[in-house]
């Protein structure tokens, strides 16, 4: 028994370090992604250095790429287990008596994001493994802003990101304060992560949907 109680510990201790790794590059890909509508330039030279460096292509990628597979499946690890830990599902769990929405909802919110991860990489990553491995095409420094500005020219895309966005929101809602109690931090102190999570839940999420909604009228 207590073999299991130390796995089920390690897994959802595993579940909350990869949601803070997360967390740190939500914000990260903001700040790169909001420079384009700052300024094209920025935008360009912040691109041009992350897409050429020796480390951040061929170990922080790998790492973000295997962040994000693990933190998905082993969600879906979780609600497995979960699901088979209530002996009386509908009886002993009471819904919105005992959780949020967002809480009882990670699964499915996570499911929309994993979609719209998958049509982001189709947007941007695919044809950028494309660009430099398979048509070794020369490196232009001041192709980025271009690329990215005209993927949001086509307005069922920026629905879908901006769907896909308030999807993220929801996720976040329950999983900035989750993950930090995962991993132990349950102090005097959380309320404050409490409110942060929400702050952060709702601005990061807004930040990409305002780049989206810009690019696209900006392109009219």
């Amino acid at each position: 028994m207590s073999g299991i109680i130390k796995s089920s510990i390690a897994r959802k201790v595993s579940m909350g370090l990869s949601a803070l790794f997360l967390l740190i590059f939500l914000l990260q890909h903001l700040i790169v992604n909001f420079s384009s509508v700052l300024s094209a330039e920025m935008f360009n030279e912040f691109s041009h250095f992350m897409g050429t460096n020796p480390l951040v292509q061929f170990v922080l990628q790998p790492i973000l790429i295997f962040g994000v597979v693990f933190h998905f499946v082993m969600g879906f690890i979780l609600e497995i287990r979960n699901n088979r830990a209530r002996d009386v599902k509908y009886v002993q769990y009471k819904g919105s008596a005992n959780s949020s929405w967002m809480s009882r909802n990670m699964i499915y919110s996570g499911i929309v994001i994993l979609a719209f991860l998958g049509l982001h990489f189709y947007d941007f990553w695919f044809p950028e493994i494309g660009y430099k491995y398979i048509h070794f095409l020369p490196e232009d420094p001041n192709r980025y802003y271009g690329e990215l500005v005209e993927k949001f020219h086509d307005p069922i895309r920026v629905i879908l990101y901006c769907l896909a966005f308030v999807f993220l929101a929801l996720h976040l809602l329950h999983g900035f304060s989750s993950s930090f109690q995962s991993v132990g931090f349950n102090n005097k102190y959380s309320p404050a992560v409490h409110k942060t999570g929400k702050v952060y839940a709702i601005l990061i999420p807004l930040g990409f949907v305002f780049i989206a909604l810009f690019h696209y009228f900006n392109s009219l």
